[in-house]
């Protein structure tokens, strides 16, 4: 049995989560959308590392796509096999039941964000927070930034309230940027009185169509803190190390995109040098590459990277996406 609202359905007896088997400690939401708010593809694999590690858990809750996905702006792929359609991959918005390293359940929200209705579905997602219990919903996500691959991910903390925050915001004022569904819900759960934290990795924008487990293993760390979860991270640290030789195999073949690459490191560098000093940001002696030199350097970079003969090309490390 499942109890229906207007855009969610929940089940009913969900054992694990009844209230005489709650965790002293609460229990944690983590919340994926994917669509807007995922450059390199980090924050959804991240989410899939979570599910594959307890073989995809238990759906406990179900949103009613068909009010929520416009279709003609992201078509759903299917199957053409000789004279028929078949295997249509119908878009699913779900929360699972999971358990991690430790064995503690956690919830997991994932699927594609909401192209319409986005407070019908901070209601909704309201609802699971309440049947549940859920005492902390922490989120993911990642943005592309002009920053060099060799260098830490930078991490974007962010909460509804304060004393959730984990380290230090990398901005300054205040940012005038696009909303997301996933930026909304945080807001919106504030004003109702429940916890929600979040991060957003910055991801090198001239790899940010392409899967960067580096930033992913970089999320999953900070949730750990953020959920109070335990993950195992090996598998992502692998992918990362296998991402990262090919990258590098790719641009000491390719002088001039190493080239732009080193031009962002000194600015980076100078960048983290005037903060510690409580100079200005930028460096006057060091050099920004231009708009378009960065262009025209980074479209040669992905045409390079997916190769002349596609995904895989020896030339160039391949899109695992």
């Amino acid at each position: 049995m499942a109890k229906k609202s207007r855009l969610v359905h929940i089940v009913d007896d969900v054992p694990e989560l009844d209230d005489d088997v709650r965790l002293v400690g609460g229990l944690t939401m983590v919340v994926v959308l994917d669509g807007f708010l995922d450059a390199g593809n980090a924050a959804v694999r991240a989410a899939q590392h979570l599910a594959d590690l307890d073989g995809g858990g238990r759906v406990v809750a179900t949103f009613d796509v068909d009010e929520l996905h416009d279709y003609r702006a992201r078509r759903p792929p299917m199957s053409f096999v000789r004279d028929h359609y078949a295997a249509y991959d119908a878009p699913r918005l779900v929360v699972r039941l999971l358990h991690d390293t430790g064995g503690s359940p956690y919830l997991l929200l994932t699927g594609p964000e909401p192209d319409t209705r986005w407070e019908g579905f901070a209601r909704a997602v309201r609802e699971v927070v309440r049947r549940f219990g859920v005492d902390r919903v922490v989120s993911m996500g990642a943005v592309p930034m002009a920053v060099p691959h060799t260098r830490p991910i930078a991490i974007t903390p962010h909460a509804n309230n304060p004393a959730l925050v984990i380290g230090d915001s990398p901005w300054r004022g205040e940012l005038r940027i696009p909303s997301s569904a996933q930026a909304l819900l945080e807001v919106r759960l504030g004003e109702w009185g429940h916890d929600a934290l979040g991060f957003v990795a910055h991801i090198p924008h001239y790899l940010a169509q392409l899967d960067y487990p580096k930033a992913s293993h970089a999320l999953l760390e900070h949730v750990e803190r953020g959920g109070r979860l335990t993950v195992d991270l090996s598998g992502l640290a692998a992918e990362a190390e296998d991402r990262e030789a090919e990258i590098a195999h790719y641009l000491a073949a390719n002088s001039e995109v190493g080239d732009v690459v080193t031009a962002l490191e000194r600015q980076y560098d100078a960048f983290e040098r005037a903060e510690e000093s409580g100079s200005g940001l930028l460096a006057a002696d060091e050099p920004i590459p231009t708009g378009e030199e960065i262009g025209q350097q980074f479209e040669q970079f992905l045409a390079g990277l997916d190769g002349p003969n596609g995904p895989g090309d020896a030339d160039g490390p391949a899109d695992h996406s």
